[in-house]
């Protein structure tokens, strides 16, 4: 069944030589945590037009795809690692349709309202000789991860089952459209 593996907030606020601070460095939490319009409480949304705001309220990613970049680039991705709020397991959070709608938990309903749109803060986080050329390798690898609407709130823990609620008929893919960067 599919799960959450972590719930993961803002660990510390970070300098970032592109917007001058960073809240990237997202970490798991213990035990359960309240989900709403904005996301998880305890989160930090530092640039809301880019990462954040009510239509990019979660940012989820895959274990299955952590698993693919950590053989890929030689290292553990602990949860968090790509910034996400949610890591998930045994859902294909990239074969999601726009509108679809998740149940989390006992009580937290989600939306699917769009693809992650990797960013230099991104590549920067990765560092190293990586760092060249991250965007577009993440991008072209159509990994992404969707960004969620917080429909119904509610609180949200490790362990939680997920189950697709409802997919709209004709909605296009989240990866559809997508335009890889140049």
């Amino acid at each position: 069944m599919p799960h959450l593996v972590a719930v993961c907030v803002v660990h510390q606020l970070r300098p970032d030589s592109g917007n001058g601070v960073t809240a990237i460095d997202k970490r798991p939490v213990s035990g359960q945590v309240r989900v709403g319009p904005y996301g998880v409480r305890g989160d930090v949304q530092v640039d809301r037009k880019h990462h954040g705001g009510l239509d990019k309220a979660l940012y989820a990613y895959a274990a299955e795809d952590a698993e693919y970049w950590e053989a890929e680039l030689a290292r553990e991705l602990a949860p968090g690692w790509f910034g996400e709020n949610l890591r998930t397991e045994g859902i294909d959070v990239n074969a999601a349709v726009i509108g679809e709608r998740w149940a989390i938990g006992d009580r937290v309903v989600v939306e699917v309202t769009m693809p992650r749109t990797p960013c230099q803060t991104f590549a920067r986080r990765v560092g190293g000789a990586e760092q060249r050329g991250w965007v577009k390798r993440f991008s072209n690898e159509r990994r992404l991860g969707p960004y969620l609407r917080v429909v119904r709130g509610g609180f949200l823990r490790a362990g939680d089952e997920i189950d697709v609620l409802s997919r709209p008929d004709g909605a296009a893919g989240l990866l559809d459209g997508y335009r890889d960067p140049e």
